[in-house]
């Protein structure tokens, strides 16, 4: 799942990807606007600045703004920051590789050929989705879903 960090980073940096041509958004408004815990968001929005995805001003008129385009914000990068590893098992993972404790043989491990997989398909996604293509599908017709 999703944790909450994370989407509430996706949801403040699709906020500001839409409130480019503004002023530096304020934290207060933000954090309204998108129904986001305020001291929740301060520490988001702080390791994104820190990772150079944002900007921020103190002062009148100040608040934060996209440091980069949202072009070229994708959901890969984000995911990492606030959750760290993509890969669901951690022998699976490429940045975040650990041996699993009660694994007999990685190389023959089905658990670990389905979950590499698994991480693939995800990376494929993530890596080429941006903070545009979600802004962007917001505009697309209404996903219907089906309940069992």
């Amino acid at each position: 799942m999703l944790s909450k960090k994370t989407k509430y980073a996706i949801k403040a940096l699709v906020a500001l990807g839409k409130n480019v041509q503004n002023p530096p958004m304020q934290i207060v408004r933000l954090a309204e606007q998108e129904m986001i815990p305020r001291k929740f968001l301060e520490q988001i929005l702080l390791d994104l600045r820190n990772a150079g995805y944002l900007y921020s001003k103190k002062g009148a008129g100040g608040g934060y703004s996209l440091n980069k385009d949202a072009k070229d914000i994708y959901l890969v990068d984000i995911l990492r920051i606030t959750d760290g590893p993509i890969a669901m098992v951690p022998c699976a993972s490429i940045k975040f590789y650990r041996k699993c404790d009660e694994c007999h043989d990685e190389v023959t491990c089905g658990i670990r050929k389905t979950f590499l997989d698994v991480r693939d398909a995800t990376l494929k996604i993530l890596s080429h989705t941006s903070i545009a293509d979600v802004i962007a599908r917001e505009n697309e017709t209404p996903l219907v879903i089906e309940k069992p």
